[in-house]
């Protein structure tokens, strides 16, 4: 099943919803969604870094774990990930791992996304694997709920002397 934009934008929706859900639990508002080939979702997943305590529970490797363990198998050939926010090189590598067909994120991140640090490692001939990356779908309102986010915090953040 080819992917239109109209399937893009929908999906990055859902993605979205996902990232509000991780804002209202007050972790980083980053929403994933795993999609199969056929267009079934697989995965919703958000951030829970904070809740968790854990540094890896990006919403992208919760979803691939989870749509892992739907499929039961860790190849996600020809699985797409929506995700909110460009993905880390973290995650960049397991979506390499998992042989994912094609990433489509949100915003951009120039402080922590591979793509804006110049790890280009979904294209990189020397490893296994290679896929598709489309950046910016949606990218103003992703962009918006994050910096909302951030705003917020540093708002009630209050300095101790």
């Amino acid at each position: 099943m080819q992917l239109t934009l109209t399937d893009h934008l929908w999906f990055m929706g859902l993605a979205l919803e996902q990232a509000e859900l991780a804002f209202r639990a007050q972790e980083v508002p980053v929403g994933a969604i795993l999609v199969s080939p056929n267009g079934d979702i697989l995965s919703r997943q958000f951030n829970l870094k904070e809740s968790h305590f854990n540094p890896t529970a990006h919403a992208e490797m919760l979803a691939i774990v989870e749509g892992s363990k739907k499929l039961q198998n860790w190849r996600l050939t020809d699985c797409t990930l929506y995700v909110t926010l460009e993905p880390c090189p973290m995650c960049l590598t397991a979506l390499v791992q998992s042989r994912i067909r094609q990433c489509i994120f949100g915003a951009f991140d120039a402080k922590g996304g591979s793509l804006s640090l110049g790890y280009h490692l979904h294209q990189d001939k020397r490893l296994n694997h290679q896929f598709s990356i489309m950046g910016g779908v949606r990218h103003y309102e992703c962009s918006r709920l994050l910096s909302q986010f951030f705003k917020e915090r540093r708002t009630s953040y209050k300095v101790k002397i």
